[in-house]
């Protein structure tokens, strides 16, 4: 149920095709239209996630070469693997974080190995907020989180347009106000 022209507001500059796990035992998509995160927001996270990598190598090195710590090598080498291993996988977990909005709830999900769908009924969300930080607005993505009474179903949709998620936001605003007053 989503408003006239929201939809490409929605999809612009995001991935194609929303990437599922290959079990037989995975969560399925339902069908409909599921909506993806902006493309920037894997080069963020590649940026966050590398900044980290060069703290970690530069603070192992400090200790084992200039103060003689060669004990340093075993855990810097343990977080250098982690950290490459998260960076190799950061692909393929943006492309499978997706959204839909449908009649009574808006259903998100992420996630392949550890898979998380969630869905919010409108006339339960009491609070929708942007939010972006230094590297986000850099590249003109945001964050939209919508909470509502229980804790467990706040849910935020990262890596969205600066654009989708003013208009999601608007959108979602006015859907969950007409289901709470009931029109």
């Amino acid at each position: 149920m989503t408003a006239p022209g929201i939809d490409s507001a929605l999809d612009a500059g995001t991935y194609n095709r929303l990437i599922e796990p290959g079990s037989e035992n995975r969560l399925a998509l339902e069908r409909g239209v599921w909506h993806q995160i902006s493309r920037k927001y894997l080069w963020v996270q590649l940026i966050a996630n590398g900044a980290i990598l060069l703290i970690i190598v530069v603070a192992m090195l400090v200790l084992a070469l200039a103060l003689q710590q060669t004990w340093a090598f075993i855990p810097g080498g343990i977080l250098t693997v982690i950290m490459v291993w998260t960076i190799a996988i950061l692909p393929r977990q943006v492309r499978a974080i997706g959204y839909q909005l449908r009649d009574d709830d808006l259903v998100f999900r992420r996630g392949i190995l550890w898979q998380r769908m969630v869905a919010v009924p409108y006339g339960r969300m009491q609070l929708v907020d942007i939010t972006h930080g230094p590297l986000d607005r850099g590249f003109g993505i945001a964050q939209l989180k919508f909470v509502t009474a229980a804790a467990t179903t706040g849910v935020t949709i990262p890596g969205l347009s600066q654009q989708a998620a003013e208009a999601l936001r608007d959108h979602l605003i006015a859907v969950a106000e007409s289901r709470r007053t009931g029109l």
